[in-house]
């Protein structure tokens, strides 16, 4: 339902990604005047054509029904009554929090919003960045916190390619610095998410809501992915234990092993809370081995490869490896700190001729289709499963000679490749 506030209000969202594009439509679908502000010319320029930057069921149904402007000029924040900070939050190669695209999103904005106007951060970030890095950066453009602009935090929550749960109906969790600010963040997104917005006692709590449930997410994979390993040496199929566990309706949590972890939320937000946390004196000792659990899954993948081409007297050292998958998730084209690339690193490092493909992400693709690299390789790495590799026939693999499969996501029927006389090795399987 669109109220009459909403209506009268514009709101711009600085970051058009996977997050802020998602926001930025709902806004508009729910009677705001919505801007979005981002660096990336090409990118403004295809949404300012109706046509989505990302490949998303959501976006690329509902923005030409809800089209917003786009734009990189930074004066558009002058008219904002509301702001969104969706920018990303990296982490460097040693894994260190990049807070660079937050502090210039912040400065930015404050450079050029009208007094008044609400900020919300939704970018994710460790408990504290908005009390010690955004709050100095507007107090020093000479505004009030709480009086004349009033600043929020409510982490983003997107689950990329999934059909059911989208920017319209996850739950919200918001915090601030005052009253006011809480108010007016929460009848915001009272009015643009269909689902509970929870108030939180403080804007550090809000904050820390975020890299708990991720950091919960990478905790569960990693153990699941230590059963694999051992389950490999016991002769037990992880998946099947796993999917028998599931049968207990309390008190338990399906998580399966994969050849690694990413996506842009849980292999990097654990690193903000270990990081933050050392500054204070604590050592997370239980995150940092989680994440050095999951971080060595694609060494892992490549052992197994190694061991399955022995078995058929083939080195690792110019044999000609296809990897089918890029992205990090099934059937979307985000490859934010996929598998692949490690995957992709390591048997460059040992000498394997690699092909690859992914029909989500082509650019990247180094053949123009899945026939064409069964036609070029001995062995198959699956690093995604997307559905266009799930629904491959043992047969057909059997037909183009491969002789080695790593199942990398446990998607494939191991028992039927095994007929064909392939060599099947899942995680834990």
């Amino acid at each position: 339902m669109i109220t009459q506030k909403s209506a009268q209000q514009t709101v711009c969202i600085v970051g058009l990604g996977y997050v802020g594009l998602p926001l930025a439509i709902r806004a508009k679908e729910k009677g705001y005047a919505v801007y979005g502000l981002d660096t990336n010319q090409k990118r403004v320029d295809m949404i300012n054509r109706k046509k989505s930057p990302i490949e998303e069921k959501f976006l690329e149904e509902n923005l030409p029904r809800y089209p917003i402007t786009a734009t990189t000029d930074s004066m558009v924040l002058r008219a904002a009554d509301v702001i969104l900070i969706c920018v990303p939050t990296p982490v460097d190669e040693h894994h260190y929090p990049d807070l660079a695209p937050v502090i210039g999103a912040s400065r930015t904005i404050a450079k050029h919003c009208k007094k008044n106007a609400l900020i919300v951060l939704e970018s994710t970030v460790n408990p504290g960045v908005s009390e010690e890095i955004v709050r100095p950066i507007f107090e020093e453009a000479e505004f009030i916190i709480g009086k004349t602009i009033f600043i929020a935090h409510c982490p983003e929550r997107i689950n990329p390619g999934d059909p059911k749960w989208n920017v319209t109906n996850i739950p919200r969790v918001v915090g601030s610095f005052d009253k006011e600010g809480l108010d007016r963040a929460l009848r915001f997104y009272g009015n643009i998410v269909d689902a509970p917005i929870r108030p939180m006692r403080s804007i550090r709590e809000a904050e820390a809501v975020k890299i708990v449930e991720n950091s919960f997410r990478d905790i569960n994979i990693a153990f699941v992915n230590e059963l694999a390993k051992s389950f490999d040496r016991l002769d037990i199929d992880v998946k099947d234990v796993i999917d028998g566990a599931a049968t207990k309706p309390f008190a338990f949590m399906p998580h399966y092993p994969s050849c690694g972890v990413g996506g842009h939320c849980i292999p990097v937000d654990p690193y903000y809370l270990i990081e933050h946390a050392k500054k204070r004196g604590f050592d997370h000792k239980f995150l940092r081995t989680a994440r050095a659990i999951n971080n060595s899954m694609p060494f892992y993948t490549i052992e197994l490869l190694q061991d399955a081409l022995n078995e058929i007297k083939l080195p690792l050292n110019g044999t000609r490896i296809g990897i089918l998958g890029i992205a990090y998730k099934a059937n979307i084209d985000d490859q934010r700190e996929s598998p692949y690339f490690p995957i992709l690193k390591i048997l460059h490092e040992h000498g394997a001729k690699t092909v690859s493909y992914d029909p989500h992400v082509r650019s990247q693709s180094t053949v123009r289709s899945l026939e064409e690299l069964l036609r070029k390789v001995d062995a198959v790495v699956i690093v995604t499963n997307h559905d266009e590799f799930t629904t491959i026939e043992p047969r057909t693999f059997k037909n183009h000679g491969i002789k080695v499969i790593i199942d990398g996501k446990n998607c494939l029927d191991k028992n039927a490749l095994r007929k064909e006389g392939i060599i099947y090795k899942g995680i834990g399987r």
